[in-house]
């Protein structure tokens, strides 16, 4: 993975937005449509199975958000004109203001004024932009392909 990769899959704050479940190219959407296909009609069995597992009683339900990953809104990331992320972040219109690809670029940096009101994500922004500083973004950017997006 190089930098030029890195700028593409992560958002300006460092999380991955290649790997959210409503990206447009995202794994998640992928394997949620695959599975989707594979178990077909699956539902018919479903309801046979569910007088030893009850639990398959649910199986339209599971049905309905499997559909929500594999149809639901399809983002683009933080840097593209397709953002349907719910997470209101200064972060996407700012890198482009302060003309820097992410956060820790900037002069100003950590401006952690910006990010007081966004709960748990203004740990996990300075720590992101922290680690890419020190290690580089392309490096980052590899171990985040290693571990679980949420």
């Amino acid at each position: 993975m190089d930098y030029r990769e890195a700028v593409q899959d992560l958002a300006p704050c460092g999380l991955d937005c290649s790997r959210c479940a409503d990206h447009e190219r995202g794994e998640i959407k992928q394997l949620s449509q695959r599975l989707r296909q594979l178990l077909g009609n699956y539902g018919r069995l479903a309801q046979i199975k569910a007088a030893e597992k009850p639990a398959f009683e649910h199986y339209a339900h599971f049905r309905e958000i499997l559909s929500l990953f594999a149809d639901g809104p399809s983002c683009g990331g933080c840097r593209s004109a397709q953002v349907k992320c719910p997470i209101s972040c200064l972060a996407k219109t700012c890198h482009k203001e302060k003309k820097v690809d992410f956060c820790f670029q900037c002069g100003e940096y950590p401006c952690t004024e910006q990010f007081k009101d966004l709960r748990g994500l203004r740990k996990r922004w300075q720590e992101n932009n922290d680690a890419m500083k020190e290690t580089g973004v392309a490096a980052f950017h590899l171990e985040q392909k290693k571990r679980p997006r949420y």
